[in-house]
């Protein structure tokens, strides 16, 4: 059920609204100023549906969802799914190609038998000791799967389990954008769980402010802030979804690359793109990259990307882009 309300902005024309509501296992949010002769109703019901739609489309904790029929079905047969989830597959497997690998959304199976995945079942295994998952690299789905975007259908080539956790809430965002554009509302500020994405500036000209949160295993605090304005911004992070298994700290990210449970002195990366999708896939790309082969990539394709490092008990920044003079 979502929730509105409504702040009059004295000097102004407009009035400030807020929505929130749930979805995707958490909650998003829209703040935005508009008239007051705004139908609060029409535009909160689109906003829930907008996002209940990609949740209905993309989840992989519905068996319901288009994802989770596409993943139970047979070898070379076509399936039809909506124009969104095809579009999205197509987004996340360019990023894929372009990142070597780093982001990939085959990794479904993997996140099950490491006890991150829909059954909740936590693997009571120490990493390396009896009982943990055979570690292997994971094959680029582009050679898994074939989506053709202009019949909406999509076909697996060989097995795989998909897995949007690493995209779909960033395209959650911009849906929630979309609404929100199509309504004439030029300012406003909408997220989910932390993704975020910004458009315009308040009534007296300050910008969107997001706080950057402190990568804390007990604590959600903040450590900053970033002003936004046009623009989308996502954080991944090793700190908010984890297991302790054994005394041994097990990150709910896994490396593609290695089969197996990141495991790096990267505490978090945050991205700033155009779209909350990208932003939310390329935090995921570089966080699995790492410090070093993930700063490199981000400066070649002039990526504004801020990653902590952990030393010890302190925190070390490094920037791209907009974020490169930040220390």
């Amino acid at each position: 059920m979502s929730k509105m309300s409504i702040e009059t902005l004295p000097g102004t024309q407009l009035k400030l609204w807020r929505v929130s509501g749930a979805t995707m296992g958490t909650r998003y949010t829209a703040a935005f100023h508009a008239s007051p002769k705004t139908d609060e109703r029409e535009l909160s019901a689109r906003l829930a549906a907008a996002v209940g739609a990609v949740d209905e489309q993309m989840s992989n904790w519905k068996d319901s969802s288009d994802l989770s029929r596409l993943n139970r079905s047979e070898l070379d047969c076509w399936v039809p799914v909506p124009g969104n989830l095809a579009a999205l597959l197509v987004r996340a497997l360019e990023i894929g190609r372009d990142t070597h690998n780093a982001f990939n959304i085959g990794v479904g199976d993997l996140v099950g038998m490491w006890g991150f995945g829909p059954s909740g079942e936590q693997r009571a295994h120490r990493p390396g000791g009896v009982g943990t998952p055979r570690a292997s690299s994971c094959r680029p789905v582009s050679e898994l799967i074939d989506v053709d975007v202009q019949q909406c259908q999509v076909r697996k080539l060989g097995a795989v389990a998909l897995d949007l956790c690493g995209i779909a809430k960033g395209f959650g965002v911009d849906e929630l954008a979309r609404v929100l554009n199509e309504h004439g509302i030029d300012s406003w500020l909408v997220g989910i769980d932390g993704e975020m994405r910004a458009c315009g500036s308040k009534p007296d000209g300050a910008p969107w402010a997001i706080a950057l949160e402190a990568p804390d295993y007990v604590r959600h605090a903040a450590m900053g802030v970033i002003e936004l304005s046009n623009a989308a911004i996502a954080t991944s992070g090793d700190y908010r979804h984890w297991a302790d298994i054994d005394g041994a700290r097990i990150s709910h990210t896994m490396d593609p690359r290695t089969g197996a449970p990141l495991c790096s002195s990267l505490a978090s990366v945050t991205v700033i793109a155009p779209t909350c999708a990208d932003a939310d896939a390329y935090a995921t790309a570089l966080l699995v990259l790492g410090e070093q082969a993930g700063r490199d990539y981000a400066q070649r394709r002039r990526l504004d990307a801020l990653f902590l490092v952990r030393d010890g008990d302190a925190l070390r920044m490094i920037g791209t882009g907009t974020f490169a003079k930040v220390h």
